[in-house]
């Protein structure tokens, strides 16, 4: 396993970071510890939760994430020093948690304090804001138009990103969380946030992880030449694309249990021919190098300059192992070259 440096944070974080999102859906408590157990045995010492998950989100499985990992960490206290936990406060828009409101200072506070409960930890090593109070281009919001950002109003934005600032400053002097982290945010969220801290002395902001993959790579160059310039990591989700890159959903197939077989938050807008006929392409170059689809996705968005770790989940452990083995050898340069050529065909199917 190799390892890169999360940010200014000083903590050195495994290029694979395990991503725990369906545990208490799609994952039980027993296949839970079974990943980590796995996860930590090969190297990976950094785990992505939040109180949002399990998803599909709903008031039923909320929390319900969180809770599985503090189980495992009650059971097994003295392997807390063995990892980098980070989890994450959603934002506004799910009725179910603070009544749909924005992310606030108290509510900053109150989360922490429920997270580390659910945890069973004192602390928690990176706390991200999950989306940002404004409206983001992500979640299919990113092309032209879609938002309007003259719209916004940026000082009453700031005002409210220095509360929450002030909160998590708390909260790390408190020795709650040590570092603190973005979701679904742009350039000027990461911008905005270094200067706050720099004009108030707050804690600065230590990395971001957006969605990112061969299928939807609008983050580069620009807001990854941010980070690596403003020393923030960046940590992609969904290197496949919600699965899709595995090549399981080809020619309309819809696996039983698998993501696009449950209710998606936000429609299922990764379902497009475009992005059909790239995974084709991309399943076609894997088995041309006797790659799996998955180990060539994943190599791709390992390779990529400024990435710092990739968060990955699984439901079962052949995906966790597939996937955990696209990270042991990087991809030859004949097939980062054959994979250029197709993106360039279908730089944003969606």
């Amino acid at each position: 396993m190799k390892y890169s440096k999360l940010g200014h944070s000083g903590l050195n974080v495994s290029r694979v970071c395990l991503g725990t999102m369906t545990w208490g859906k799609q994952n039980t408590q027993r296949d839970a510890s079974e990943q980590i157990e796995y996860a930590l045995a090969n190297g990976i010492n950094f785990i992505d939760t939040a109180e949002m998950y399990a998803v599909p989100p709903s008031a039923e499985t909320y929390g319900k994430t969180e809770t599985i990992i503090g189980r495992w960490l009650a059971a097994n206290p003295s392997r807390r020093e063995e990892f980098i936990l980070a989890s994450k406060i959603a934002g506004n828009g799910l009725p179910w948690i603070r009544e749909g409101g924005d992310i606030t200072g108290e509510a900053v506070l109150a989360a922490i304090d429920n997270s580390l409960k659910r945890l069973k930890t004192d602390y928690i090593d990176l706390y991200q804001l999950h989306w940002p109070n404004r409206t983001s281009p992500h979640f299919g919001k990113h092309f032209p138009c879609k938002v309007t950002f003259t719209d916004v109003d940026r000082q009453a934005h700031s005002n409210q990103m220095l509360e929450i600032l002030q909160a998590l400053d708390e909260s790390v002097k408190a020795g709650k969380i040590r570092h603190f982290g973005l979701s679904d945010d742009t350039p000027w969220g990461i911008n905005e946030y270094v200067r706050l801290s720099e004009k108030h002395n707050l804690t600065r902001v230590t990395s971001i992880q957006n969605e990112f993959s061969l299928l939807h790579a609008k983050d580069w160059p620009y807001l990854i030449e941010n980070c690596v310039h403003e020393d923030v990591a960046y940590l992609p989700w969904s290197p496949l694309a919600t699965g899709v890159l595995t090549g399981k959903y080809l020619n309309g197939a819809i696996p039983e249990g698998s993501r696009w077989s449950m209710n998606a938050r936000h429609g299922f807008f990764r379902d497009t021919p475009q992005v059909h006929a790239a995974v084709q392409a991309y399943v076609d170059l894997a088995e041309q190098h006797n790659l799996t689809p998955a180990q060539l996705a994943l190599g791709w968005v390992d390779q990529v300059d400024g990435v710092t770790s990739t968060i990955i989940g699984a439901t079962n452990m052949d995906q966790l192992k597939d996937n955990m083995s696209a990270f042991r050898k990087p991809l030859e340069m004949d097939v980062i070259k054959a994979i250029r050529e197709i993106f360039k065909q279908f730089p944003l199917p969606f």
